[in-house]
């Protein structure tokens, strides 16, 4: 590249949707301290839960919820998630195209899912109770994994499944996970949202800024700021901060398994989609490896299968996800052949 076409590039002004991007990571950062300063708020509520009772207890809800506890949660909830899924619906049947500035569906996404960030403030501080109440703790889990693992399988064209390569995934259905992923992503999104009360625990914190800013990439579909790999990449790595900071806040000593689980699928797939040069990949992994030979140097290599739980998981339900979107792809083809998916890019 010429100096000349390098300082031309310096000198690009900031786009809209890159605007929008940066003022919603400084509003999810802002409104994530507003949790946790009012957090004192609900600790008198909270010292009245009932303990503990293992992984498939959570902890942060009534101990006598009501139905119009229930009824309001569960409303705002439906509210948000057919509001969101209506917008998709919107901006694909009106054939929106990838833009470096906002559409007008883009602000109303971003002022949607900002209004009801706020009401869910209010919510929590009034009646408390999320979704927590009526479903299991693994459903939320399992909508988040489901979001990673479609990324993951919509990406292999891109930047393949391991090790820069490509797996042989069915295009057909990828095709059609990546047309149809928006309403599987808000789902997932929205679903865990409402999920959790707006408590200042350093889970919940880290867990409700992650949430916000996968609403923020929700809201700018069809810009490029929506297709920044760099970005892109910081969401799907941020499950491995998130997951590494709630196992050493619990003290139960499985860290390392998130931690080196995450990081290796960042290793193995998604750095390679990153245009990094061939050495800072080497230096990556040589990093990566080195950490892990330092900490299990003193865990013990009894426990070295910690590190490919998570990555195990993953790869295997990419293709259980494919093969079940492809036979739901035939299902409704079969159903209206008139109607072919179009891929979008993402």
């Amino acid at each position: 590249m010429s100096q000349s076409s390098l300082a031309s590039r310096q000198r690009a002004p900031m786009t809209q949707s890159s605007k929008a991007l940066w003022g919603g990571m400084a509003f999810s950062l802002l409104f994530t301290a507003l949790i946790a300063v009012a957090g004192y708020r609900l600790e008198p509520l909270e010292a009245t839960f009932l303990p503990d009772a293992g992984a498939s207890w959570y902890f942060w809800k009534l101990v006598d919820p009501t139905a119009f506890n229930r009824t309001v949660v569960w409303t705002l909830y439906a509210v948000h998630q057919l509001a969101f899924w209506g917008l998709i619906y919107y901006a694909q049947r009106t054939k929106h195209r990838y833009t470096k500035g906002l559409h007008p569906v883009n602000q109303w996404a971003l002022g949607m899912n900002a209004f009801f960030i706020v009401l869910h403030f209010i919510q929590t501080h009034w009646l408390y109770d999320g979704l927590a109440q009526d479903v299991s703790i693994w459903s939320s889990q399992a909508s988040v994994v489901l979001l990673l693992v479609a990324v993951l399988a919509m990406e292999n064209r891109r930047r393949g499944l391991f090790w820069g390569k490509k797996a042989p995934l069915n295009q057909r259905a990828v095709d059609w996970l990546r047309h149809y992923h928006g309403y599987l992503f808000s789902w997932a999104i929205v679903y865990t949202f409402w999920y959790h009360p707006m408590t200042d625990t350093m889970g919940h914190l880290i867990g409700f800024f992650y949430m916000f800013m996968l609403m923020v990439q929700g809201s700018l579909f069809f810009t490029r700021a929506h297709l920044n790999r760099y970005w892109t990449v910081s969401l799907e790595l941020m499950v491995a901060a998130h997951g590494t900071l709630v196992a050493v806040q619990q003290g139960n000593g499985i860290w390392p398994m998130f931690f080196f689980g995450f990081v290796g699928i960042f290793v193995i797939t998604q750095m390679h989609g990153l245009r990094w040069p061939a050495w800072l990949r080497w230096a990556t992994l040589a990093a990566y490896l080195a950490f892990m030979a330092w900490v299990y140097a003193g865990r013990g290599l009894a426990n070295l299968n910690e590190v490919i739980r998570i990555p195990l998981i993953e790869y295997l339900l990419v293709f259980i996800l494919v093969g079940l979107v492809l036979l739901i792809a035939k299902g409704v083809e079969a159903l209206r052949p008139s109607r072919a998916v179009v891929a979008t890019e993402s």
